[in-house]
């Protein structure tokens, strides 16, 4: 028979002398074309050589070779897309990344609201380290084969990219959580809620992506494990994020209510009401800016309006790390503070020292110090001793 067969647009399947194969038209001739449900046959003849695609490609697939936006004009824009989408997850990890040292550096920022804030942090790293394996794994070589790309690496790199999403909807959830928890209770022991919002916020993406995987290996285990997904596989991954979305939104309502009361009431005035309300406009903010996209797109297949999905996920998703960065740790009043102050005592200990070694320097070429050495080399010449030695001797 004819062996399994990628001529660079779509897997064909092994088949036996004389059959004939039937798939249907690659995914992005449908963004191209938006005709959806052509099909492509090809036949396997009795000398084992596969036949030419019938109907063609560009009959079959409604592309009409005289278009201005053909493949490689598709290839062109998805390069560029990715070099887009690259920049913007680089500057996510850069901000990130210094963010996470401004917290850990100094010691007024050590608190269980700026712990979860670094392990938010931390998830967004992740998934963009995430991005960048799947990428290099699946997509660096053009000429792969991807009839026979279904290594355990590919499936790792997926996998990981798959946890890295569920722990972002996960630790944006607990945001949602503490605020609440800050809001509604008077007394609240930090300790005993940050540890559980951790085992929450890694055990839970953790046990979900274990699920996914078995049921991977069982039901599907097909190519990299990035291919359509049926029903029950599709929603062990988006169940739980739709879940976190809708709990976020549902704290998102809920917190309005809360914050309005106490700002009307005695309750919210004090010290903490200004923090509060910082606190709270930052994550009243992630919540409807990085799950509602998601609640468009969760009930409608993977393939509808993939070019949307690109420009929100990967495009604007991109540059949700340094957002994150920006209104927990840049525009955090506190930490603007902190780091002047740090910045005036770095530059206040660079004067002092300058004006010591300018002083040490000084006392050491100055006039007044000549004149003592010569002084002291005066008293301690050999010709200086003979001479007191030789009239020593003449008075005798």
């Amino acid at each position: 028979g004819c062996a399994r067969d990628w001529d660079g647009l779509t897997c064909w399947p092994a088949a036996a002398f004389g059959e004939v194969v039937k798939v249907p038209c690659p995914r992005f001739f449908e963004e191209i074309t938006n005709i959806h449900g052509s099909f492509l046959q090809r036949n396997c003849t009795q000398e084992a050589y596969w036949s030419e695609p019938f109907p063609p490609y560009t009959i079959a697939c409604g592309f009409d070779e005289g278009s201005s936006k053909g493949p490689e004009d598709q290839k062109s824009y998805y390069s560029a897309f990715w070099r887009v989408y690259t920049a913007g997850y680089a500057a996510s990890v850069t901000s990130l990344i210094t963010a996470l040292i401004v917290f850990a550096a100094f010691r007024k920022f050590h608190c269980a609201r700026n712990y979860i804030h670094m392990h938010l942090f931390v998830s967004f790293i992740v998934r963009a380290i995430a991005v960048f394996t799947k990428d290099a794994i699946l997509f660096a070589d053009e000429t792969m084969d991807h009839c026979l790309m279904s290594t355990v690496a590919c499936k790792a790199a997926v996998a990981f990219f798959q946890f890295s999403v569920l722990a972002n909807f996960f630790w944006l959830l607990i945001e949602g959580v503490y605020l609440q928890t800050l809001l509604s209770l008077t007394f609240v022991s930090d300790k005993q809620y940050v540890w559980w919002f951790i085992f929450t916020g890694w055990g839970a993406p953790t046990a979900v992506m274990f699920a996914w995987i078995l049921t991977r290996i069982n039901q599907q285990n097909t190519g990299c494990w990035d291919d359509d997904e049926n029903g029950v596989v599709l929603w062990i991954i988006k169940g739980p994020i739709l879940l976190t979305v809708l709990i976020n939104f549902i704290i998102f309502i809920n917190v309005i209510r809360i914050l309005v009361h106490k700002l009307k009431s005695q309750e919210g005035g004090g010290s903490h009401s200004s923090h509060f309300v910082r606190l709270a406009k930052s994550t009243l903010l992630l919540i409807p800016l990085f799950g509602v996209h998601y609640i468009v797109f969760a009930f409608f297949p993977e393939s509808t309006g993939l070019e949307v999905r690109l420009y929100v996920e990967l495009g604007l998703g991109s540059f949700q790390g340094f957002v994150v960065a920006l209104l927990y740790c840049f525009s955090n009043a506190e930490v603007q503070s902190e780091l002047k102050k740090q910045l005036c005592k770095w530059q206040y200990q660079e004067y002092l020292n300058f004006t010591h070694k300018h002083k040490t320097f000084s006392r050491e070429n100055s006039p007044v110090n000549y004149v003592t050495q010569l002084s002291l080399l005066e008293k301690n010449s050999p010709k200086r001793k003979t001479s007191v030695c030789q009239n020593g001797v003449t008075s005798v």
